[in-house]
């Protein structure tokens, strides 16, 4: 945005462009500079630009001879050269306009630039609150088809023209005309379309009395000989007419009511009426101008339609309450059965606060609205508007989607057949259509990536779980792949493949231990909206705490070991352990760093190796009885296994090493407590709010059973207990993964 200070005090005057001998155009992909490159370029002018991205504009711009730099540097800047500007350009920000002030290059406007390019020519500028793009195309189309083959420079891309700019060979020239920010006043016009006119752009024009006699001037401006063209059913148009002392050409829809036009709604027929009005005035054959504006078929984000079918798809560039609403009543009157679902993004903080009242009003013309956050342009957040004010005041359903990276697969979910979904704005919400597309398209197999190895201890167990679970999955039909996110993280740093059409459907958590089993790796899946097979952030932290978790199941009326947690540091007293015990890293894996402890004169070299593992440690009775592990899995219990270490201690080497410990399911016990363990599993699971696979693992003494510890990522090797007993109850391996993949998925969608 530009402003006033800027205008008089950093701009050249447009007539300093006699002196230019090359033009360099910053954004030069933009409908607006890129049409006017075209126009240098045809005229023999040496032209250079640049772009923050390479796209089919700037590729075409290059074919034509036109020199274009991605990336915004400042490098190329030449001494001789004048350099382009939009108004959407920081001063102070743009690394092409601190090397122009370097290199004495001076600025210009794109409207400067515009003005002088259209010297000579019978100038139509068409302006206005509402409908400048629309009419001017329109008013293109009806010259074209009554063979005046005028220049036409709209603000948009437009399909019935191939692009922004039309280079025609007649006299005439029309041309879209901002009076956002006084740009108008670059011009010189013989012809004067207002389309409407109410209060919009006052952060740069104070009030309505400013900008009203902003346009008043522009108007004056009218050589002799030429006309104000304007709307009588509009009464900040009619205000500006009653201020003028040239010629006036009222119009109304009403003149164009026998026109079968192809864009539609009221707005529409009123933008008609004003390029209908303008071409006669220019002499136009009246038949075959309005023929030429029947056969329009719009300018791009106008109501545009980029895919028709079961949802069908629009963009649209309204942003003004008006707009909206006159946008809204055009899609009731094509798509009059259908539910009509808006997708909005507020343009500027200060038009949100100066229409905060009205657009909640106009966007519950909508059946559902969907809201996104503020495009800020170049202002700065203002305290206390945000769009949840505007959804406060909706009657309608609707949601707030603060990312708008988010807004595809959230509007994909809530869309259903016969809808017709509208991308709505005038900031980078026009990204949106185009990659909702992308995701009603997303098809195929389930892409799932298996997330393995990890950081802890328990890495390469880690490895063989995700090399399982990754070919069980291809089995059924999944497409998968295999990642480290660690070394992701720490290697590469790249993330792009689990966002964006292309992004897994899921993520299989092979990964065990510290920064997996802990919540780490389940808080990065959730910033990337990524669903993931079992428990959350707070079921797995309080999981991998052991003493929190025995406390927590303590306080279910679940039995635990006593014993004591020894913090980083503190003092060893041994008085306070009972013999025998077993020492364990307070937050690892099962197995890891754990020591069995018969005398006290051993237990000071099992606390100094389990502190390899983690500082806090427990210190807990050794309850001597059999060891027993019940997986969870979809909300039930599986059968109990039994487990015999031929070591007798079931630690790291016994749990791991093919045949050191004989697995044995159901577990050798008398029903009732088979039955009672997998109660207790179950209330365990539940107590710490975990979801998908679990597995408890206790001791039993005698029919006493006391609760181990909550695995929140079963292992799924050869030797892994949860595998075990899913076949022991018909589940094979293939199809335990299966399950556990579409259980998650369901978890998501039903969230």
């Amino acid at each position: 945005m530009r402003t006033k200070i800027e205008i008089a005090e950093e701009f050249a005057p447009r007539e300093a462009l006699n002196e230019a001998r090359s033009f360099f155009l910053v954004g030069i992909g933009g409908a607006g500079m890129s049409g006017l490159a075209r126009m240098l370029r045809s005229r023999g002018f040496e032209v250079r630009g640049t772009d923050s991205t390479a796209s089919d504009v700037t590729r075409e711009l290059e074919r034509l001879g036109v020199q274009v730099q991605i990336g915004h540097t400042g490098a190329w800047i030449r001494p001789g050269d004048a350099l382009i500007l939009s108004d959407a350009i920081d001063l102070n920000l743009s690394p092409e306009v601190q090397a122009a002030r370097e290199k004495g290059v001076p600025l210009f406007r794109r409207s400067q630039l515009l003005g002088w390019l259209l010297k000579g020519l019978k100038l139509v500028a068409v302006t206005g609150t509402h409908g400048k793009t629309t009419t001017t195309a329109m008013l293109g189309s009806a010259l074209k088809a009554a063979g005046l083959d005028p220049l036409i420079v709209v603000g948009a891309e437009v399909p019935d023209f191939g692009s922004a700019v039309v280079e025609g060979k007649g006299p005439v020239a029309v041309v879209e005309a901002c009076e956002a920010y006084d740009s108008f006043h670059d011009l010189d016009p013989d012809l004067v379309v207002l389309t409407n006119l109410e209060p919009d752009h006052l952060d740069f024009h104070g009030d309505w009395d400013q900008l009203r006699e902003s346009v008043v001037r522009f108007a004056s401006r009218i050589r002799p000989g030429g006309a104000l063209v304007y709307s009588e059913r509009d009464f900040g148009a009619r205000e500006v007419a009653e201020r003028v002392s040239v010629s006036l050409v009222p119009y109304s829809a009403d003149q164009v009511q026998r026109a079968d036009l192809r864009t539609p709604g009221a707005h529409n027929r009123e933008n008609a009426a004003g390029a209908w009005a303008a071409a006669q005035a220019l002499g136009a054959d009246p038949e075959r101008a309005l023929e030429g504006i029947a056969q329009f078929s719009g300018a791009q984000r106008r109501l545009q339609v980029l895919r028709e079918g079961e949802v069908t798809v629009i963009d649209d560039y309204a942003h003004h309450p008006t707009e909206i609403r006159a946008s809204l009543q055009a899609l009731r009157e094509r798509y009059p059965e259908r539910r009509i679902v808006v997708v909005f993004q507020p343009h500027l903080y200060s038009r949100t606060r100066d229409f905060l009242s009205e657009f909640a009003p106009a966007l519950s013309e909508a059946d559902f609205i969907v809201l996104t956050d503020i495009y800020p342009a170049r202002e700065d957040p203002l305290p206390g508007i945000s769009s949840a004010r505007i959804l406060e005041q909706i009657t309608r359903p609707a949601r707030y989607v603060p990312c708008r990276f988010l807004l595809p697969r959230m509007v994909r979910s809530w869309v259903r057949p016969g809808d017709v979904v509208v991308g709505m704005g005038a900031g980078n919400i026009d990204a949106f259509a185009p990659e909702f597309l992308n995701e009603l398209d997303r098809g195929g197999a389930t892409r799932v990536v298996v997330l393995g190895g990890g950081d802890s201890a328990e890495r390469e167990v880690s490895k063989h779980s995700a090399r399982a679970i990754a070919g069980a999955l291809r089995r059924r039909g999944y497409e998968v792949w295999e990642r480290d996110m660690s070394e992701l993280l720490l290697g590469s740093g790249h993330l792009t493949e689990f966002v964006g059409p292309e992004r897994p459907d899921l993520a299989f958590l092979a990964v065990h231990g510290t920064h997996a089993e802990d919540g780490a790796i389940q808080g990065l899946l959730e910033l990337l909206h990524l669903p993931y097979t079992g428990s959350g952030i707070q079921a797995s932290a309080l999981a991998m705490d052991k003493a929190l978790t025995k406390q927590i199941l303590a306080s279910h009326s679940i039995r635990v070991p006593h014993g004591i947690a020894l913090a980083p540091g503190e003092f060893l007293d041994v008085d306070r352990v009972l013999f025998p015990c077993v020492v364990k890293p307070n937050a690892q894996g099962s197995t890891v760093g754990l020591r069995f402890v018969d005398f006290p004169q051993d237990l000071e070299a099992a606390v100094a190796y389990a502190r390899q593992f983690g500082e806090t440690l427990l210190i807990e009775e050794k309850i001597e009885g059999m060891e027993i592990s019940v997986p969870i899995h979809r909300g039930q219990a599986l059968p109990p296994v039994e487990i015999v270490p031929k070591t007798g201690q079931y630690d790291f080497a016994s749990k791991y090493l093919p045949g050191a410990t004989e697995e044995i399911v159901p577990a050798r016990l008398p029903e009732g407590v088979l039955q009672e363990s997998q109660r207790i599993a179950r209330a365990a699971h539940h107590a710490l709010g975990c979801r998908g696979a679990t597995r408890v693992d206790m001791i039993v003494r005698g029919t006493e059973l006391v609760v181990l510890e909550v695995n929140t990522l079963p292992g799924m090797t050869a030797t892994s207990l949860l595998p075990n007993s899913a076949q022991s109850a018909g589940i094979d391996f293939d199809e335990l993964c299966h399950q556990m993949a579409q259980e998650a998925l369901s978890a998501r969608v039903e969230a």
